[in-house]
Protein backbone atom coordinates (compact mmCIF):
# COMPACT_ATOMS: atom_id res chain seq x y z
CA UNK A 1 0.00 0.00 0.00
CA UNK A 2 1.52 3.33 -1.07
CA UNK A 3 1.05 6.32 1.68
CA UNK A 4 -0.05 9.26 0.12
CA UNK A 5 1.25 12.95 0.63
CA UNK A 6 -0.79 16.01 1.45
CA UNK A 7 0.96 19.38 -0.59
CA UNK A 8 1.05 21.82 1.70
CA UNK A 9 -1.89 24.34 1.10
CA UNK A 10 -0.69 27.73 -0.26
CA UNK A 11 -0.11 30.74 2.17
CA UNK A 12 -1.76 33.32 -0.11
CA UNK A 13 -4.40 32.83 -2.91
CA UNK A 14 -5.96 35.64 -4.95
CA UNK A 15 -8.57 33.75 -6.95
CA UNK A 16 -9.80 35.58 -10.24
CA UNK A 17 -10.22 38.95 -7.90
CA UNK A 18 -11.30 41.93 -8.77
CA UNK A 19 -11.65 45.32 -6.63
CA UNK A 20 -13.43 48.36 -7.68
CA UNK A 21 -14.22 51.84 -5.73
CA UNK A 22 -15.95 54.78 -6.49
CA UNK A 23 -13.83 57.42 -7.24
CA UNK A 24 -14.63 61.67 -5.47
CA UNK A 25 -16.74 62.35 -8.68
CA UNK A 26 -18.80 59.24 -8.02
CA UNK A 27 -17.17 57.56 -11.09
CA UNK A 28 -16.52 53.92 -11.01
CA UNK A 29 -12.84 52.61 -11.47
CA UNK A 30 -10.93 49.23 -11.34
CA UNK A 31 -7.99 48.94 -9.53
CA UNK A 32 -7.11 45.11 -10.37
CA UNK A 33 -9.59 42.58 -12.33
CA UNK A 34 -9.48 38.44 -12.84
CA UNK A 35 -6.52 38.62 -10.57
CA UNK A 36 -4.38 35.55 -10.06
CA UNK A 37 -1.77 34.98 -7.45
CA UNK A 38 -0.62 32.33 -5.17
CA UNK A 39 2.36 31.94 -2.55
CA UNK A 40 3.80 28.75 -1.54
CA UNK A 41 4.56 28.29 2.18
CA UNK A 42 8.08 29.77 2.53
CA UNK A 43 7.72 31.02 -0.90
CA UNK A 44 9.33 34.75 -1.72
CA UNK A 45 7.15 36.41 -4.51
CA UNK A 46 8.12 39.88 -5.35
CA UNK A 47 5.56 42.01 -7.89
CA UNK A 48 6.59 44.18 -10.33
CA UNK A 49 4.71 46.83 -12.55
CA UNK A 50 3.72 50.52 -13.56
CA UNK A 51 2.98 53.09 -11.10
CA UNK A 52 -0.97 53.27 -9.90
CA UNK A 53 -1.39 49.75 -11.62
CA UNK A 54 -2.65 48.08 -8.15
CA UNK A 55 0.07 46.98 -6.41
CA UNK A 56 -0.39 48.59 -2.78
CA UNK A 57 -4.53 47.70 -3.57
CA UNK A 58 -3.11 43.96 -3.60
CA UNK A 59 -1.97 43.82 0.16
CA UNK A 60 -5.23 45.79 1.24
CA UNK A 61 -7.15 42.82 0.19
CA UNK A 62 -4.33 40.41 1.83
CA UNK A 63 -4.44 42.32 5.10
CA UNK A 64 -7.74 42.29 4.78
CA UNK A 65 -8.16 46.05 4.95
CA UNK A 66 -10.36 45.90 1.90
CA UNK A 67 -12.71 43.19 0.38
CA UNK A 68 -12.35 42.09 -3.35
CA UNK A 69 -15.75 43.40 -5.53
CA UNK A 70 -15.19 39.74 -7.08
CA UNK A 71 -13.45 36.71 -6.52
CA UNK A 72 -11.79 35.56 -2.94
CA UNK A 73 -8.61 36.20 -1.10
CA UNK A 74 -7.32 32.77 1.07
CA UNK A 75 -4.57 32.40 3.79
CA UNK A 76 -3.58 28.77 4.36
CA UNK A 77 -6.84 27.21 2.27
CA UNK A 78 -9.28 29.81 4.61
CA UNK A 79 -10.99 32.61 3.37
CA UNK A 80 -9.45 36.04 4.63
CA UNK A 81 -11.59 37.72 7.83
CA UNK A 82 -10.63 40.63 8.91
CA UNK A 83 -6.88 41.13 9.85
CA UNK A 84 -5.25 38.04 10.09
CA UNK A 85 -2.23 38.28 13.38
CA UNK A 86 -0.13 35.84 11.24
CA UNK A 87 0.74 39.04 8.83
CA UNK A 88 3.59 41.18 9.57
CA UNK A 89 4.07 44.39 7.40
CA UNK A 90 6.88 46.20 6.80
CA UNK A 91 5.94 50.12 5.36
CA UNK A 92 7.37 52.16 2.79
CA UNK A 93 8.33 54.35 5.86
CA UNK A 94 9.20 52.88 9.08
CA UNK A 95 6.30 53.10 11.55
CA UNK A 96 8.53 53.68 14.34
CA UNK A 97 7.12 55.50 17.68
CA UNK A 98 9.44 58.72 17.72
CA UNK A 99 9.20 58.89 21.72
CA UNK A 100 10.54 55.16 22.79
CA UNK A 101 13.92 54.41 22.19
CA UNK A 102 15.16 51.36 19.57
CA UNK A 103 14.15 48.36 21.99
CA UNK A 104 10.98 49.84 23.25
CA UNK A 105 9.86 49.95 19.44
CA UNK A 106 11.02 46.68 18.70
CA UNK A 107 8.77 45.21 21.68
CA UNK A 108 5.27 47.01 20.90
CA UNK A 109 3.98 44.32 19.14
CA UNK A 110 4.66 41.38 22.02
CA UNK A 111 3.30 43.92 24.62
CA UNK A 112 0.53 44.45 22.36
CA UNK A 113 -0.08 40.54 21.89
CA UNK A 114 0.10 40.17 25.80
CA UNK A 115 3.82 38.98 26.18
CA UNK A 116 4.96 38.75 29.95
CA UNK A 117 7.57 42.34 29.87
CA UNK A 118 10.21 39.83 30.54
CA UNK A 119 9.82 37.75 27.86
CA UNK A 120 9.22 40.51 25.06
CA UNK A 121 12.93 42.29 26.12
CA UNK A 122 14.20 39.31 25.69
CA UNK A 123 13.28 38.81 22.21
CA UNK A 124 13.93 42.17 21.44
CA UNK A 125 17.47 42.02 22.57
CA UNK A 126 17.87 38.72 20.34
CA UNK A 127 16.33 40.03 17.19
CA UNK A 128 18.25 43.41 17.83
CA UNK A 129 21.69 41.42 17.84
CA UNK A 130 20.20 40.11 14.19
CA UNK A 131 20.28 43.05 12.60
CA UNK A 132 23.64 44.14 14.57
CA UNK A 133 21.75 46.71 16.27
CA UNK A 134 22.43 45.44 20.52
CA UNK A 135 24.85 48.76 20.93
CA UNK A 136 22.29 50.78 20.12
CA UNK A 137 19.29 49.76 21.92
CA UNK A 138 18.61 52.83 24.16
CA UNK A 139 18.83 55.72 21.23
CA UNK A 140 15.77 57.08 19.54
CA UNK A 141 14.67 56.67 16.39
CA UNK A 142 15.69 59.99 15.34
CA UNK A 143 19.45 59.43 16.43
CA UNK A 144 19.52 56.52 13.65
CA UNK A 145 20.82 56.44 10.20
CA UNK A 146 18.10 55.43 7.17
CA UNK A 147 19.49 52.01 7.10
CA UNK A 148 19.29 51.57 11.20
CA UNK A 149 15.77 52.67 11.04
CA UNK A 150 15.31 50.06 8.59
CA UNK A 151 17.25 47.33 10.67
CA UNK A 152 14.78 48.28 13.71
CA UNK A 153 11.18 47.91 11.32
CA UNK A 154 12.60 44.60 10.60
CA UNK A 155 12.93 43.50 14.07
CA UNK A 156 9.99 45.05 14.68
CA UNK A 157 8.34 42.59 12.30
CA UNK A 158 10.15 39.49 12.59
CA UNK A 159 10.05 39.54 16.55
CA UNK A 160 6.19 39.02 16.19
CA UNK A 161 7.22 35.75 14.02
CA UNK A 162 4.93 36.78 10.78
CA UNK A 163 4.12 33.54 8.80
CA UNK A 164 3.85 36.21 5.70
CA UNK A 165 5.55 39.02 5.26
CA UNK A 166 3.96 41.86 3.33
CA UNK A 167 6.54 44.32 2.13
CA UNK A 168 5.14 47.74 0.30
CA UNK A 169 8.77 49.22 -1.21
CA UNK A 170 10.62 49.17 1.99
CA UNK A 171 14.08 50.24 0.80
CA UNK A 172 13.01 52.58 -1.48
CA UNK A 173 13.90 55.69 0.47
CA UNK A 174 17.86 54.33 0.93
CA UNK A 175 20.50 55.27 -1.16
CA UNK A 176 21.78 52.38 -3.30
CA UNK A 177 24.13 51.19 -1.31
CA UNK A 178 22.12 51.02 2.23
CA UNK A 179 19.48 49.51 -0.17
CA UNK A 180 21.92 46.49 -1.41
CA UNK A 181 23.18 45.84 2.69
CA UNK A 182 19.54 45.77 3.29
CA UNK A 183 18.26 43.14 0.60
CA UNK A 184 21.01 40.66 2.00
CA UNK A 185 20.16 41.38 5.55
CA UNK A 186 16.14 40.64 4.45
CA UNK A 187 17.30 37.80 3.19
CA UNK A 188 19.19 36.25 6.13
CA UNK A 189 16.47 36.52 8.00
CA UNK A 190 13.77 35.35 5.40
CA UNK A 191 16.11 32.47 5.27
CA UNK A 192 15.69 31.81 8.85
CA UNK A 193 12.07 32.47 9.62
CA UNK A 194 10.79 30.48 7.01
CA UNK A 195 7.89 32.91 6.37
CA UNK A 196 6.28 33.61 3.07
CA UNK A 197 6.92 37.00 1.52
CA UNK A 198 4.76 39.70 -0.69
CA UNK A 199 7.34 42.12 -1.92
CA UNK A 200 6.04 45.26 -3.83
CA UNK A 201 8.63 46.98 -5.70
CA UNK A 202 9.06 49.11 -8.99
CA UNK A 203 12.62 48.22 -8.96
CA UNK A 204 13.68 45.27 -11.02
CA UNK A 205 16.31 44.06 -10.21
CA UNK A 206 15.42 44.34 -6.50
CA UNK A 207 12.80 41.77 -7.39
CA UNK A 208 15.42 39.51 -8.84
CA UNK A 209 18.00 39.69 -6.03
CA UNK A 210 15.45 38.66 -4.11
CA UNK A 211 12.70 36.70 -4.95
CA UNK A 212 12.07 32.95 -6.16
CA UNK A 213 9.03 34.24 -8.10
CA UNK A 214 8.62 37.42 -10.29
CA UNK A 215 4.81 38.64 -11.40
CA UNK A 216 4.21 41.21 -13.74
CA UNK A 217 1.10 43.26 -13.71
CA UNK A 218 -0.14 45.36 -16.44
CA UNK A 219 -0.78 49.05 -16.45
CA UNK A 220 -4.23 49.20 -14.68
CA UNK A 221 -6.71 48.00 -14.23
CA UNK A 222 -3.83 45.38 -12.84
CA UNK A 223 -4.05 41.72 -13.93
CA UNK A 224 -1.22 39.02 -14.16
CA UNK A 225 0.75 39.64 -17.18
CA UNK A 226 3.59 36.77 -16.62
CA UNK A 227 4.71 35.03 -14.11
CA UNK A 228 8.79 34.54 -14.60
CA UNK A 229 10.78 31.63 -11.80
CA UNK A 230 14.06 33.48 -11.05
CA UNK A 231 16.62 30.12 -11.48
CA UNK A 232 18.91 31.64 -9.28
CA UNK A 233 20.87 29.29 -7.00
CA UNK A 234 20.16 30.51 -2.78
CA UNK A 235 21.94 31.65 -0.05
CA UNK A 236 22.74 34.76 -2.43
CA UNK A 237 24.58 37.72 -2.13
CA UNK A 238 22.80 40.32 -3.49
CA UNK A 239 26.10 42.86 -4.08
CA UNK A 240 27.44 40.07 -6.37
CA UNK A 241 24.68 38.48 -8.08
CA UNK A 242 23.23 41.24 -10.63
CA UNK A 243 26.54 40.79 -12.32
CA UNK A 244 26.70 37.03 -13.25
CA UNK A 245 25.03 36.74 -17.19
CA UNK A 246 22.12 34.54 -15.75
CA UNK A 247 21.06 37.63 -13.65
CA UNK A 248 21.34 39.94 -16.53
CA UNK A 249 19.45 37.82 -19.08
CA UNK A 250 16.60 37.60 -16.51
CA UNK A 251 16.92 40.91 -15.91
CA UNK A 252 16.59 41.69 -19.65
CA UNK A 253 14.09 39.04 -20.36
CA UNK A 254 11.42 40.76 -17.49
CA UNK A 255 12.23 44.51 -18.73
CA UNK A 256 11.25 43.78 -22.55
CA UNK A 257 8.00 42.18 -20.66
CA UNK A 258 7.60 45.24 -18.28
CA UNK A 259 8.39 48.10 -20.77
CA UNK A 260 5.31 48.04 -22.55
CA UNK A 261 3.50 48.55 -19.28
CA UNK A 262 5.41 51.04 -18.09
CA UNK A 263 5.00 53.24 -21.30
CA UNK A 264 1.44 52.68 -21.25
CA UNK A 265 1.18 53.41 -18.29
CA UNK A 266 2.81 56.68 -18.75
CA UNK A 267 0.66 57.40 -21.71
CA UNK A 268 -2.31 57.44 -19.72
CA UNK A 269 -0.59 59.75 -17.40
CA UNK A 270 -0.06 62.37 -19.61
CA UNK A 271 -3.63 62.03 -21.00
CA UNK A 272 -5.22 62.34 -18.02
CA UNK A 273 -2.83 65.13 -16.40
Amino acid sequence: MTATTTKPVPAVELIHVSRRFLTPDGKSMTAIRDFNLTIQQGEFVAIVGPTGCGKSTTLNLITGLAKPSSGEVRLFGEPVNGIDPRIGFVFQTDALFPWLNVIDNVIAGPMFRFHPKELAYELARKWLACVNLSEHEAKYPHQLSGGMRKRVSLAQTFINEPQILLMDEPFSALDVQTRVLMHDELLRLWSEAKASVLFVTHDLEEAISLADKVYVLTAGPATVKSIYEIDIQRPRIAAEIRYEKKFIDISQTIWNDLRDEVMLGAARAEISS
